[in-house]
């Protein structure tokens, strides 16, 4: 059994994955630290904010923000807390569901991810070209995925 699991720990879509996971911690990490830093924001709180930003009449109802953030309803529950606290956010009740609630995002929420967006967008880039500069395979995955843009 010992040597099927070595195998398949070893193959070469096993060892992409495990490039693919490296580089994606390296890059969350990096993103957290500059947006913390930077404009006091968590890495989820910026992706709730973009996603307000970019969706319609800048609501979405907390079922979709939390599919879009990838957290459960509890967790997102205390992140768009922490937005309503900041004023980044309001609570909206949904007319056509007395159960339903909505995230909008306000002007200063608007104002904040903006802001953000530019330290995100450069420390993204620069997180890729370090993890390509420190491994020749990274940088062929970069490389393709950059070119299928």
């Amino acid at each position: 059994m010992s040597s099927k699991v070595n195998a398949v720990e070893n193959s070469a879509d096993a060892q992409v994955w495990n490039r693919l996971l490296a580089l994606h911690a390296y890059v969350e990490n990096r993103l957290a630290t500059a947006l913390q830093r930077g404009h006091g924001l968590g890495l989820s709180e910026y992706r709730a904010l973009s996603f307000l930003d970019q969706a319609q009449d800048n609501e979405l109802r907390m079922t979709v923000l939390a599919d879009k953030v990838g957290l459960n309803q509890s967790s997102v529950t205390r992140l768009v807390g922490r937005l309503n606290a900041a004023e980044f956010t309001y609570r909206d009740p949904c007319p056509d569901d007395k159960r339903g609630m909505y995230t909008v995002l306000t002007d200063a929420g608007r104002a904040r991810y903006r802001e953000a967006s530019t330290t995100y967008s450069d420390t993204l880039t620069a997180a890729f070209d370090e993890a390509a500069a420190i491994d020749p395979a990274v940088a062929s995955i970069l490389a393709t995925v950059r070119e299928a843009r």
